[in-house]
């Protein structure tokens, strides 16, 4: 919500090798495991930036294996998210050195503008137990709709709703909800971009909600990926 960093940023659109619809079956889990891969791009560099009116903010986000890193900023202030078995733990490196970023900024603006460091990580894609709630069209596309709780009290998010393309892979639109039931975010592909056999995101909205109007809007983009070889940092 894009900075050195997560499994699988977020954004993070469709990845390398991905599975056709039959393949996957309607398995909840399997989808959100495509999501994840394609808004992070496997072992491939993504760098572009947020912006929002004037405020144009440079991001880079990089994937190695269960470790995401980011950057940020004018200052490139540097992010390091470790995920495992329902752990989310989120690091700042400061002077080559890791400390624990703080729960309560996971909700905080980074510079201004629409995206928290949460929407950032896409932390809430590795969240357990997604639920397949059926099929709809987002923007003339057909997509698998799922929801996914919040397994735990950090964030902002009590609840996401997710819709994934059914032919790449990609997630299209994503919903944030918070405890109250209340629409929080919404994050809206308008564009992706070819890279191997997959695809991977290239523009999209990210909107701060007041129920169902927008109260304001930012845009997040990527140039073209860099692909990495494999223990290359």
């Amino acid at each position: 919500m894009v900075m050195q960093m997560m499994k699988s940023w977020i954004l993070r659109m469709a990845a390398v090798g991905l599975m056709t619809a039959p393949a996957w079956g309607q398995d909840a889990g399997q989808l959100m495991e495509r999501a994840r891969i394609a808004a992070t791009l496997q072992q491939s560099d993504l760098h572009g930036e947020i912006s929002k009116g004037r405020t144009k903010l440079p991001i880079s986000l990089f994937l190695r294996g269960e470790n995401i890193q980011f950057t940020t900023g004018e200052g490139r202030k540097r992010f390091h998210m470790r995920l495992g078995d329902d752990q989310f733990d989120l690091f700042e490196i400061v002077d080559g050195k890791q400390r624990a970023f703080p729960a309560g900024q996971l909700e905080e603006s980074i510079a201004g503008t629409d995206l928290t460091y949460e929407d950032l990580a896409f932390r809430f894609l590795y969240w357990p137990n997604p639920k397949l709630e059926g099929d709809e069209r987002v923007s003339r596309n057909d997509c698998w709709k799922i929801r996914v709780n919040n397994p735990g009290n950090k964030g902002a998010y009590a609840a996401i709703y997710v819709w994934i393309h059914k032919d790449s892979g990609a997630f299209m639109k994503i919903e944030g909800f918070d405890r109250s039931g209340k629409r929080l975010k919404r994050f809206e592909v308008r564009e992706v971009q070819k890279v191997g056999d997959g695809y991977t995101l290239k523009e999209m909205d990210v909107s701060t909600m007041n129920g169902d109007r927008t109260a304001s809007r930012s845009k997040l983009s990527f140039d073209r990926p860099r692909r990495v070889v494999p223990g290359e940092r």
